[in-house]
C-alpha cells in the first residue's frame, strides 16, 4: 500500500529523550482531541515557559481579567506566571497561600477566590478519555474548577494522564494524596506507610472527589498540556 505524501513516519532520533518526547506528544494529541470533543479549550506546550507564553499570548488577550486567584498545583507554579499577576497594580489578585494569615483567614481568601475573573490550578489525573478528575481537603480547588470564576486555566504535565477513570482514582489515592499530604506537613498515616489506608484523621486530605466530564459553558475551562513530568 502506497504511504500517504503528507504523512510521513516519524525517524527514530539518537537519543532515548527525542523517542519518549514524540511517544508523548503521539499522548498529548490523543488527550487534546478528547477534552475538545468535551468543550474544553485546548493548547499543547513543551515545557513550564512555552506553557507561560501561551497563557500571556494567546489566552488572556481573549479575556477581560481584573481579578485572579488560584488554587494549589505544583505544575503551575512551575511556570512562574502568577507573580506576574501579583505584581499588576492593575488586577486584583487574591492570594490563597499566605502562611502568615490564620487558617480562617486563608480560606476566607479561598472563599473570595470563587468569584474571580480568572482561576489558575492544576488537576490531579487526566484520563485519554477527556475527563479531570480531582481531590480535595477542603474543595476550594475543585469549586473552582466546577463553578463561581469566569474562566479557568488548568496546567497539567504529561504524568498525569492514564488510561481510565479507575486508574485516574488510583493514582490519586495511592500517589499524589499521600504525597502531598507530606508536602504539606499532616499527620495521615499514608505519611507513614506510603499508601492509603482510607483513614479518618482530623488532617485527611482525601475529602471531595470531583469528575469534570465538560467544560460549561465551552470554552469556560483552558487546558494546557504540557510535554514534560511536573507537578504531582
Amino acid at each position: 500500500m502506497k504511504r500517504p505524501e503528507n504523512k510521513k513516519p516519524f525517524q527514530i532520533g539518537t537519543t532515548m529523550e527525542s523517542c519518549i518526547d514524540h511517544y508523548w506528544r503521539l499522548k498529548l494529541e490523543t488527550c487534546k482531541k478528547a477534552l475538545e470533543k468535551n468543550d474544553f479549550e485546548v493548547f499543547l506546550a513543551q515545557d513550564a515557559n512555552h506553557a507561560k507564553k501561551i497563557i500571556l499570548e494567546e489566552i488572556l488577550p481573549g479575556l477581560s481579567v481584573r481579578s485572579v486567584s488560584w488554587g494549589d498545583s505544583m505544575t503551575l507554579i512551575s511556570t512562574d506566571v502568577l507573580d506576574i499577576f501579583r505584581t499588576n497594580p492593575e488586577v486584583h489578585f487574591v492570594e490563597t497561600f499566605d502562611d502568615s494569615l490564620s487558617r480562617e483567614e486563608r480560606y476566607e481568601r479561598r472563599r473570595q477566590a470563587l468569584l474571580v475573573d480568572l482561576f489558575f490550578t492544576g488537576t490531579n489525573a487526566l484520563p485519554l478519555s477527556g475527563q479531570l478528575v480531582n481531590l480535595d481537603m477542603v474543595g476550594n480547588r475543585v469549586g473552582g474548577i466546577t463553578f463561581g470564576p469566569r474562566h479557568v486555566v488548568i496546567t497539567v504535565g504529561r504524568n498525569k494522564i492514564v488510561t481510565d477513570l479507575q486508574q485516574a482514582m488510583d493514582r490519586i489515592k495511592q500517589y499524589a494524596a499521600p504525597i502531598n499530604a507530606l508536602r504539606h506537613s499532616f499527620k495521615t498515616p499514608c505519611t507513614e506507610t506510603g499508601h492509603c489506608t482510607d483513614c479518618t484523621s482530623p488532617d485527611r486530605i482525601c475529602n471531595v472527589w470531583t469528575i469534570t466530564e465538560r467544560s460549561f459553558p465551552k470554552g469556560r475551562i483552558k487546558i494546557i498540556l504540557i510535554n514534560k513530568d511536573l507537578g504531582l
